[in-house]
């Protein structure tokens, strides 16, 4: 790994995590509304016969109501959970939120075991939470590379989820980093 591209993704989450913390609740209750009501008008949203959706952090815009809206709509609705014997990601469906969903290893909503995996490239639609965004489609993560592995078995269309405030002119990248489809923000939908 190049030590200056490390050193420039530590630099430039900080600067978006402190940017983050400005944003009032209020303003980031909208901008979620704004953003889920947004990608609701996307054809590969509305297309999409299976997706593959993750539960928010605190600082990231809350998609949710996404999964009542997938569910209701009929799509086959997965989110992710961490396979401590690979240490990665895997998709699994989710039927019944109330009964599918608990804390997982990272304090991160996520199916539990009972859940079915579905295969990664059997995923018509990503979304993909990330730190923070370019016009071009690389994505900035938490730093541990467990998307960018899950991104890599993905054959439908990816698509990272900001808020305005994530989208920066260029992201430092390295080899094993990968290019999303599309970026969602409250008020712009991006296709590099």
């Amino acid at each position: 790994m190049d030590a200056d591209t490390q050193k420039a993704k530590v630099g430039l989450r900080k600067t978006i995590r402190a940017a983050l913390k400005k944003i009032s609740p209020q303003a980031r209750d909208l901008a979620a509304a704004q953003l889920c009501a947004r990608l609701k008008e996307q054809k590969f949203w509305r297309n999409a016969a299976s997706v593959l959706l993750f539960a928010p952090l605190p600082e990231e815009a809350d998609i949710w109501p996404l999964l009542s809206a997938s569910l209701a709509a009929g799509k086959l609705s997965t989110l992710p959970r961490f396979d401590s014997t690979t240490n990665r990601y895997v998709a699994c469906r989710i039927k019944n939120p109330a009964r599918d969903i608990r804390t997982g290893k990272f304090g991160i909503r996520e199916p539990t075991g009972l859940c079915n995996i579905v295969p990664l490239n059997r995923l018509d639609f990503v979304l993909v939470p990330g730190v923070a965004f370019d016009l071009q489609g690389r994505r900035l993560g938490r730093g541990k590379g467990f998307y960018d592995q899950l991104l890599e078995d993905v054959r439908g269309v990816t698509c990272g989820v900001a808020f305005d405030e994530q989208i920066v002119a260029e992201i430092p990248v390295e080899p094993h980093d990968v290019r999303l489809h599309c970026i969602l923000t409250p008020t712009r939908w991006i296709e590099p």
